[in-house]
């Protein structure tokens, strides 16, 4: 099966892209388990991420990938991953991240990463926090799949050119 990752900072497309393409290829596409669990809990609680949260969150994602994986056929598309919790965890606790999660993002279990850039604009929520700093969050992000040797394209654009080139790359990738 071929996995996709939509990967990148905050506010750069991440979940629109991911569901048109869903659509564009008619499968299962996997949403980010941590903006539900942190959603919730903010409905809930009025708190933000804790350092306590990592580990049901990446419980929560891998359920909701292997869950949408059953149900796909040839393709799945994944809006985001374990890598992108590794590289926020560090980035927000210091170097810090539980090794399981480190052992799991470090698998290189996708096809492709696309890499989504920062050229779209920064859209606040109650979950978003970095408005100025998308351009080095951009580079932490390159720079870890560089690390990691996962194969991965930059999406640039406007919404239209970001959806064609994704799909540009993923048809390649199921003629293979």
């Amino acid at each position: 099966m071929i996995k996709v990752v939509l990967y990148g900072p905050e506010s750069t497309g991440k979940t629109t892209l991911s569901k048109q393409l869903a659509a564009h290829y008619d499968t299962q596409w996997v949403p980010e388990y941590m903006r539900q669990f942190l959603e919730e809990k903010w409905n809930l609680k009025e708190e933000l991420i804790s350092i306590n949260d990592l580990i049901p969150i990446a419980e929560g994602q891998l359920k909701l990938e292997k869950a949408a994986a059953k149900q796909a056929d040839k393709l799945l598309i994944c809006d985001t991953n374990l890598l992108e919790l590794k590289v926020y965890s560090e980035y927000y606790y210091n170097d810090y991240c539980p090794e399981v999660i480190k052992s799991e993002a470090t698998k290189n279990n996708y096809s492709i990463y696309l890499l989504t850039y920062i050229d779209i604009p920064w859209e606040p929520d109650i979950l978003r926090d970095k408005p100025n700093n998308r351009e080095e969050m951009f580079h932490i992000f390159e720079a870890e799949l560089k690390k990691q040797g996962f194969p991965y394209k930059i999406l640039k654009g406007n919404k239209n050119e970001r959806f064609n080139k994704a799909v540009e790359i993923i048809n390649a990738l199921l003629q293979n």
